[in-house]
């Protein structure tokens, strides 16, 4: 049985938590697939909004590392809460905005126009404590609001 969460060392795990969910986003949207599933336990699972499980860092990368060329994304990830259950466990929910676009779109002053269905999403994610560091041990990600990109144009 793990020991009590003294008031330091529950900020300490709520903050290496919080950069461990935000390096995720910035991995997907720097198309980072092999660090995305370095922040994953070996065995992890991640869940994506399609429902198709991803089981393990092979399976992660290779999923990530398939993704169009020129899609471009950014994830904004607010009202994130760390429940810390132990010094080795957590679990956390943050909320998702996503945009989309593509690389193939003529940058501008404003950047690149959004295409596609701009969404709302979570990440509830199960985090454990490894000789590594904190890791994902698993997320499940899923879409909660969508603005259509006829909507959103």
């Amino acid at each position: 049985m793990d020991a009590p969460v003294d008031p330091l060392q529950r900020l300490l795990i709520q903050q290496a938590v919080n950069d461990l969910v935000l390096r995720s986003a910035a991995c997907v949207d720097s198309r980072d697939a092999a660090g995305l599933a370095a922040l994953f336990t070996p065995d992890g699972e991640l869940q994506r909004p399609s429902g198709t499980p991803l089981q393990g860092r092979a399976a992660i990368e290779q999923a990530y590392a398939q993704r169009p060329p020129g899609r471009l994304t950014r994830h904004l990830v607010t009202n994130l809460r760390v429940e810390v259950e132990s010094p080795r466990r957590a679990r956390a929910h943050s909320l998702v905005l996503l945009w989309s676009g593509s690389s193939d779109d003529a940058q501008g002053p404003q950047g690149r126009p959004a295409r596609g269905a701009q969404q709302v999403g979570e990440f509830r994610d199960r985090l454990i404590l490894t000789d590594e560091g904190w890791r994902l041990e698993q997320r499940i990600a899923s879409f909660v609001l969508h603005l259509p990109e006829a909507a959103a144009g």
